[in-house]
């Protein structure tokens, strides 16, 4: 036997879409419900492309909706899909243990 993974692809495949850096912190700020690129990018403190990159990767995984509205000026707004509302246990059993676990200090030092 070599010495591969073990893990379950499916396991694998998820970890690998929330461990890109920001990203579960989008799906965090996407929580509280539709938002703008510019609510979102200001939320988090994020640049403009790293979001862009980061949004349009969870929308190809179908985990975020991207809504365009014709108006003048042209609205957007991002929302999470039924596929990344199904995080929202996660989330909050993260948040939970980072509450308990998780240093002060440690968590100003990003």
């Amino acid at each position: 036997m070599t010495n591969q993974s073990q893990l379950c692809p499916k396991f694998e495949k998820a970890m690998s879409i929330l461990s890109k850096r920001w990203t579960g912190l989008v799906v965090y700020q996407l929580l509280r419900g539709s938002q703008r690129f510019c609510e979102i990018e200001a939320s988090i403190g994020i640049s403009g492309r790293l979001l862009s990159d980061r949004l349009k990767h969870l929308e190809n995984e179908g985990m975020v909706k991207r809504d365009v509205y014709p108006e003048t000026p042209i609205r957007i707004e991002y929302s999470l899909t039924e596929k990344g509302r199904a995080l929202e246990p996660l989330m909050n059993e993260l948040e939970q243990w980072s509450k308990t676990w998780i240093d002060e200090k440690e968590a100003v030092q990003r």
